[in-house]
């Protein structure tokens, strides 16, 4: 499984901070809080969300150009 990103730089933080070992387990906690809490305030859509979305764009780009070739051979008929 994944770690979610923000594990990630987290792990970086680690990497990069030569803290004492208690200091280190606090910065940790409260940049994984801060990183937690701003993905819970941003309006993020699953993946299972965006592929629906995306699905009823494609429908609706389709009966679009169906109903922009419907109406052009109106007009071209004379009949518009």
């Amino acid at each position: 499984m994944k770690t979610p990103p923000f594990d990630d730089v987290v792990q970086r933080l680690r990497e990069v901070l030569p803290l004492a070992a208690p200091l280190k387990e606090e910065v940790e906690t409260v940049i994984k809080g801060a990183f937690q809490d701003a993905l819970a305030r941003a309006e993020l859509v699953t993946r299972e969300e965006f592929e629906v979305q995306r699905a009823l764009l494609l429908r609706t780009r389709a009966r679009l150009e169906e109903l922009e070739t419907r109406l052009a051979a109106l007009e071209g008929s004379g009949q518009g």
